[in-house]
């Protein structure tokens, strides 16, 4: 890889702070594309980071664990490691459920962040960082997500000049990527986090390249407050990540609602053959009966039926009332339904694959892009953190050189994308929409703004629109506009190159 190659021949050419630096860079471009799910506190991001990996790992509960930032990646061997502030490692097995012990036996104060390795296949191609949530009441919770983020802004010496924080430049914990977690209300502490979100160690804010949100709990959501849902929660739900969308952009690429809880149960193991039984002895209820005791959760567990109390308050605390309605609707279409097309049905219900999809097309397919991007903001920051102005203008110099070729084009699209959606790089608000759609999306129709388009169509518009954006950066754009117009045009050319070899 060019910013491989760039930091192998710079490493000779810096201080040993820098090269130590660009060592840790290195190491990361080999890792897989590092996610952070983000969010306030009770959003219900650890019950999300369990669904995406398809294990029951990260608690969920008010807890010592839920205080620390963990990382999950793949490992040959089940482990967790505890790592303290000074650089010291602790092993513990898993809990006997499989979780992370809920009590890790060490003062806490002193624990820097959780290391769990899992021989999980989700985790070979993306590590997956759960945070104790930014909105949280604990600072000292707070402050450690922020600099395990590397969100901690650079410190000022007494001369003015920028100097990283240490965790930060070692990138001990660092992120690419963000997968944020709202609930019905965006408030402005989520603003605020996603300002505040860098990526590796350098002040990369979140983006259309870099970040997606996804609205959580959305089966909490009441149909009759969404105009135009039409009594439908999963309609409600998907015209309110709309309207959040339209907020947080162009924070994240796209809001998309999924419901964390039933996404578990059915991803993690958590809803068993015993569980189906019981709903299907639910399903067997009067309809009156069982829509009266659908009306909230006190009267589902409390109503005298034939279904146990017990069995029940399990169902709930696996499903919640949509689940458990949805479940209850499935078997009654199908009555012969088994416990593992059930356990699809409420996959398919909660959302999960959508979200999946969308952080294969942003995350996964350009992971390299992703990762590449974030390296060469790593580099800037720690010549820039250097102070030798000599240093500073090599590294400099060589990532201009990398940019001016033709493989770096990438790069320089998603340079642009960041440069635009962050308002570096003042647009009209039609072209900055065009900017962030052929940014942000990876598929040619998509970029395009023609998904399903004949290839003919999807020619002809390529090559018209790299037309138009080569005159532009030529007579009628700003010097910062034009930079990111030839970027543009660029990619509209490669794009007509695709699709008539296609």
């Amino acid at each position: 890889m060019s910013v491989a190659n760039l930091c192998h021949r710079l490493q000779s050419q810096v201080s040993a702070r820098t090269a130590a630096g660009f060592a840790e860079v290195l190491r990361r471009l080999g890792a897989p594309l590092q996610v952070a799910v983000a969010g306030r506190i009770k959003s219900g991001k650890s019950t999300l980071v369990n669904a995406l990996i398809g294990r029951r790992v990260a608690p969920t509960d008010i807890g010592e664990c839920t205080r620390l930032v963990t990382r999950f990646q793949y490992g040959t061997v089940d482990r967790v490691e505890i790592v303290f502030t000074d650089g010291r490692k602790q092993v513990l097995p898993f809990a006997a459920d499989g979780m992370i012990p809920a009590e890790l036996g060490v003062d806490i104060e002193q624990v820097s962040h959780i290391e769990a390795y899992l021989t999980n296949a989700v985790l070979q191609g993306m590590t997956v960082i759960d945070t104790p949530g930014l909105g949280s009441l604990d600072a000292a919770s707070v402050s450690r997500t922020e600099q395990l983020l590397g969100a901690a802004k650079h410190a000022k010496d007494d001369e003015g000049s920028d100097e990283l924080d240490d965790t930060s430049r070692n990138a001990v914990a660092g992120a690419e990527a963000v997968l944020y977690v709202v609930t019905q209300g965006v408030r402005a502490d989520d603003q605020q986090a996603l300002a505040a979100f860098t990526a590796a160690t350098a002040s990369r804010e979140a983006g259309p390249v870099n970040a997606i949100a996804v609205l959580n709990k959305a089966d909490t959501i009441a149909p009759e407050s969404v105009e135009g849902a039409d009594g439908d929660i999963w309609k409600a739900a998907t015209i309110l990540s709309e309207k959040q969308a339209s907020t947080l952009k162009p924070r994240v690429a796209d809001v998309l609602p999924v419901i964390g809880l039933i996404a578990e149960s059915a991803e993690s193991g958590g809803f068993t053959s015993a569980d189906a039984e019981a709903l299907r002895q639910l399903a067997d209820l009067d309809d009156d009966v069982l829509q009266t005791m659908l009306i909230s959760a006190d009267i589902f567990t409390s109503w005298e039926c034939d279904v146990p109390s017990g069995t029940r308050l399990r169902l709930l605390e696996k499903l919640d009332l949509f689940g458990v309605s949805h479940a209850v609707e499935a078997i009654r279409k199908e009555p012969e339904i088994t416990a593992g097309a059930l356990r699809r049905s409420l996959l398919d219900a909660s959302g999960l694959e959508a979200v999946r999809q969308r952080l294969s097309i942003v995350f996964a397919a350009r992971a390299d892009g992703i990762k590449a991007a974030a390296a060469l903001a790593s580099v800037t920051a720690l010549a820039h953190a250097s102070g030798d102005p000599g240093e500073r203008q090599r590294v400099h110099d060589a990532i201009e050189v990398l940019l001016a070729k033709p493989e770096a084009h990438q790069l320089r699209l998603l340079e642009a994308l960041t440069l635009v959606a962050s308002g570096a790089v003042d647009m009209p608000e039609d072209l900055s929409e065009e900017v962030l759609r052929v940014g942000s999306n990876a598929d040619i129709g998509a970029q395009l703004g023609k998904p399903g388009a004949p290839r003919p169509e999807l020619a002809a518009h390529a090559l018209e629109r790299a037309g138009w954006w080569r005159s532009f950066a030529s007579f009628g754009a700003t010097p910062a506009q034009s930079r990111v117009a030839h970027v543009v045009h660029r990619a509209y050319f490669l794009m007509w190159q695709q699709v008539r070899e296609a």
